[in-house]
C-alpha cells in the first residue's frame, strides 16, 4: 500500500492567505501571519508542542491531533525551514524549532542549494533536496514506508503538489481573520491553482476556525466498450 501524502492543519484567512506579508525573522509568518495559527496553539496538542501541559480537548485539538498521527516524513519549502535565502551560509541556520523539533522523522527541504544532512535529537533528520518536488516526495516515501508523508508548507510548496496532482488529503482551518495580502494558497489565475478533483468530505465549525477536509475523488473506471 503506498503512503498517503497529505496536508494538514493549513490555516487560512478568509481572504485566502496563508502567510501574511514581509515574511522576516521577526515575521516568521508574515506580519500579521501568527493570527492563523492562535487555534491551534489553543489547543491541547498545539500547547504539548510548545512544552505546556494544558489547553483545549475539543474539536480543533481533534484535528490537530489528527494531522500528527501515522506520519512517518514530512516535506517543507526552505522558507518555512527559515528565513535565510541564497546559499547556505558557513554557519547555517538549523530551523526555527530549536535541539528538538516536534516532527521525530524525516524531514526533506526544498531548496537549490546544496547542503549536508542535518540531524537533531528525537528522531528528526532535515534532508536538503534540490531535485525538485518529484525527487524529494520519492525519498519521503522511501522512509515513510506506509506511513503518511505530510506536506508542511509554505503556500508555494503546497502550490506546486496541488498542481502536480500530488496530494490525497488537505485539511484546511479557515480562521476568521483578514491579512489583506502576502501569499494566497489558491493565487487568482493561477494553473491549476484550483481544486478540481478533490470532494469537500468533512466541514465543521469550532468556536475558532472553520474545518475543511478536501479529498482526492476516486478516478471513475472505465466503462468497457
Amino acid at each position: 500500500m503506498r503512503s498517503r501524502v497529505r496536508v494538514n492543519n493549513f490555516s487560512v484567512s478568509l481572504d485566502g492567505y496563508g502567510a501574511g506579508p514581509r515574511q522576516s525573522l521577526d515575521n516568521p509568518l508574515g506580519v500579521g501571519g501568527q493570527l492563523l495559527h492562535d487555534w491551534l496553539f489553543a489547543a491541547r496538542g498545539g500547547q504539548a508542542l510548545i512544552g505546556h501541559d494544558d489547553g483545549e480537548d475539543g474539536l480543533d485539538n481533534r484535528f490537530f491531533q489528527a494531522g500528527e498521527d501515522g506520519l512517518g516524513a514530512t516535506i517543507m519549502g526552505r522558507n518555512m525551514f527559515g528565513p535565510s535565502r541564497g546559499p547556505w551560509p558557513a554557519d547555517p541556520w538549523n530551523g526555527w524549532w530549536g535541539q528538538d523539533p516536534p516532527f521525530h522523522h524525516p524531514v526533506f527541504v526544498l531548496t537549490n542549494h546544496a547542503r549536508p544532512p542535518l540531524r537533531l535529537a528525537g528522531g528528526t533528520t532535515f534532508h536538503f533536496v534540490q531535485d525538485g518536488i518529484h525527487a524529494a516526495l520519492e525519498l519521503a516515501r522511501e522512509a515513510a514506508g506506509k506511513r503518511a508523508i505530510r506536506i508542511g508548507g509554505g503556500v508555494h510548496t503546497i502550490r506546486q503538489y496541488l498542481r502536480a496532482g500530488l496530494i490525497d488529503e488537505l485539511h484546511l482551518a479557515l480562521v476568521p481573520v483578514l491579512l489583506g495580502d502576502g501569499e494566497r494558497l489558491f493565487a487568482s489565475g493561477s494553473p491549476g491553482g484550483g481544486l478540481s478533483g478533490y470532494d469537500c468530505v468533512e466541514f465543521v465549525a469550532s468556536p475558532a476556525v472553520v474545518h475543511l477536509r478536501l479529498r482526492r475523488a476516486p478516478v471513475p473506471a472505465a466503462r468497457p466498450r
